[in-house]
């Protein structure tokens, strides 16, 4: 993992960069409460349905891609917010090159 963000402003699409034919992350934040994620997608490129056992959420930052709940298609662009319910199937192609930051949360406060 790298070393943690400055407590300052970030440019979010600094964060990771495209590379030809590939997926690209990288992990800003770890710990016991969830993670933080990067992603750079080459058009065409994704990720095969899977589950997770954690609530999910996924910002575009930049492109389109289209992302699969449960069987249901969403196309998501630029500055959209998607969530990834825990224990759904999902999955992901980009359209065009898309970045995007996946908030990974594994533990939540109890009200």
């Amino acid at each position: 993992m790298k070393k943690p963000l400055p407590a300052e402003p970030v440019d979010l699409g600094a964060l990771v960069a495209y590379e030809d034919g590939s997926v690209v992350s990288n992990t800003i934040h770890k710990d016991a409460a969830g993670t933080i994620t990067a992603f750079a997608f080459d058009a065409g490129e994704g990720l095969s349905e899977h589950t997770a056992p954690f609530e999910a959420f996924v910002q575009i930052i930049d492109g389109a891609a289209e992302i699969s709940i449960a069987g249901t298609a969403y196309a998501v662009t630029t500055g959209q917010l998607l969530r990834l319910p825990a224990g759904i199937p999902h999955g992901l192609r980009a359209v065009t090159r898309f970045k995007m930051l996946l908030v990974m949360m594994k533990a939540s406060a109890q009200a």
